[in-house]
């Protein structure tokens, strides 16, 4: 009985190859539809149409053309069962013993600016999966390929038969990751159509959430090295490394981070993390100005950090802080100069943002035990004109330009989290406590250690001083106006710690914990 092979492919890539070894090399009798018939056939290889096999023309534009019991049946009988085969003989289904397929391009299409919602439906693959999911459940029996780079594994088992069994295992697998992903896919780009009356429900948090990312990379570690870790998912479309090491788990991490942070910020802007937290943030007229003022602000934590710039790297920046032990250094873009300068330190990684520095992500999933968490991303500030003056006094223009500046920065410090600054200038921060007057002290403590003044700073809180001793503390280090979302039980207390000592205040009624 003659092996058949059914070939029906979006991706041609190395098909002609394959297809041709399988002839020549192994025996097979080729079957296909459509473009990928026609490519064989040019190419000179003997291939029935799956029409012709079928005894039934391919219809509906071509929505139905595999979708038929002498497919589907000469893919799922198995070949260990008398009656299978029975069957199959008595309705003349011949036995199909490889298939490649892969699907419509469906990602690709609605991953384009403006698709029409017909053309997304219409790369939806119904006919693939199918076939892909019969042949995969009879993997037993039939080879089952969805991805050109198995072809040269698949040969080479056929050269070695006692492999065969493992392989077809691994494809089988392979393909079921394959449909669960797409599907997956499709449900995503449907509930994005959320405008639509019939699909209104959908939009928000589903009842159901089916979460599927290809591997990117494999990793060193985690974030530790007895920890084994990977990168899933679309990364490396957002970024582009220059030079450098390997990235590793900690470097995505607080390369996320950073981008989130910048992406705060119009102003030529400087912002210098640690362990995902920012140490110095400042904005000026000039990158290299930005720089000075961010990195007064602590002159220790930045070694081993993430450097972040909104605008073209220049060479003059480069220079500046190409003697500073960092980690990454990202931009938009680095001038031809920057990275002349920069290439000298062969392992500092070097990464530009190719889709700009928003880093927009409509939500964030979190493992949690038995599940995940998904929420929105914290990305409202808030509106002034929302916020509340509570003290006797009202803020100067130029502490109004600094506690926004300050609240910018705070949203991206991990809770508790106080950040002290003047004008475009970060010039303490504490972060992470479990007390908020222990991060108060800590930024007075850092803004200290840089010999940087407190006095006529502004103080920001992402969450409420739940009591006086905070925004006492923040006064007592020369602090006068504060930012904070308000809504404590001893608000009173506060605003009356505030007025005693002369310090402006605003609520916000917007609260940004970072756990």
């Amino acid at each position: 009985m003659a092996k058949l092979a059914l070939l029906s492919v979006s991706d041609k890539t190395g098909l002609v190859e394959f297809a041709t070894a399988l002839v020549r090399e192994h025996g097979y009798t080729l079957l296909s539809t459509g473009g990928t018939a026609k490519l064989l056939a040019g190419k000179g290889l003997p291939v029935t149409e799956v029409s012709q096999h079928t005894g039934f023309p391919e219809m509906m534009e071509g929505r139905v053309k595999t979708l038929h019991p002498k497919i589907h049946g000469g893919l799922l009988c198995r070949r260990d069962k008398a009656d299978h085969l029975a069957a199959a003989r008595e309705h003349g289904i011949d036995l199909i013993d490889l298939v490649v397929v892969n699907l419509y391009p469906f990602e690709e299409t609605v991953a384009k600016p403006h698709v029409e919602f017909e053309e997304a439906i219409e790369n939806i693959d119904i006919g693939g999966p199918s076939m892909l999911r019969s042949a995969a459940k009879n993997h037993a029996s039939v080879t089952v390929v969805c991805d050109p780079a198995d072809y040269g594994a698949v040969l080479a088992a056929m050269q070695a038969p006692g492999e065969l069994a493992a392989l077809r295992r691994r494809l089988a697998l392979k393909v079921f990751q394959r449909t669960g992903r797409y599907d997956t896919a499709i449900a995503a780009y449907l509930e994005r159509q959320a405008d639509a009356p019939d699909l209104a429900a959908l939009s928000g948090f589903p009842d159901q959430v089916t979460l599927s990312y290809k591997k990117a990379q494999a990793l060193r570690y985690g974030e530790n090295p007895h920890q084994q870790a990977a990168l899933y998912g679309t990364f490396h479309e957002h970024f582009e490394q220059l030079q450098g090491k390997e990235l590793s788990y900690n470097n995505i991490l607080d390369i996320t981070s950073a981008t989130y942070l910048i992406g705060e910020f119009e102003r030529p802007t400087v912002a210098i993390l640690k362990h995902t937290n920012p140490c110095g943030v400042a904005s000026a007229d000039t990158l290299e100005e930005a720089w000075e003022k961010a990195y007064a602000t602590d002159r220790q934590a930045p070694f081993g950090g993430i450097i972040i710039v909104n605008q073209t790297m220049g060479g003059a920046l480069a220079k500046t802080i190409a003697d500073i032990f960092t980690e990454v250094i990202i931009a938009p873009r680095f001038s031809d100069e920057a990275l002349a300068v920069l290439k000298a330190k062969k392992n500092l990684r070097l990464m530009i943002a190719k889709r700009g520095l928003g880093a927009e992500s409509l939500q964030e999933v979190r493992s949690v035990i038995g599940g995940v968490l998904l929420q929105d991303r914290d990305h409202v500030l808030g509106n002034r004109a929302d916020f509340k003056v509570v003290t006797k006094r009202q803020p100067t223009a130029e502490e109004w330009a600094a506690m926004i500046f300050g609240w910018k920065v705070c949203k991206h410090v991990k809770s508790n989290a106080i950040v002290y600054v003047r004008g475009e200038q970060t010039l303490g921060v504490g972060a992470g406590q479990m007390a908020r007057v222990d991060s108060s002290r800590i930024a007075v403590w850092k803004a200290g250690e840089a010999k940087l003044d407190l006095k006529g700073s502004v103080v920001a809180s992402e969450a409420l001083f739940p009591f006086a001793d905070g925004l006492i503390a923040a006064a007592e280090a020369g602090a006068t106006c504060a930012i904070q979302p308000g809504g404590s039980v001893r608000d009173a207390e506060v605003i009356a710690a505030a007025d005693a000592r002369g310090m402006a205040m605003v609520f916000t009624g917007i609260r940004h914990f970072k756990h």
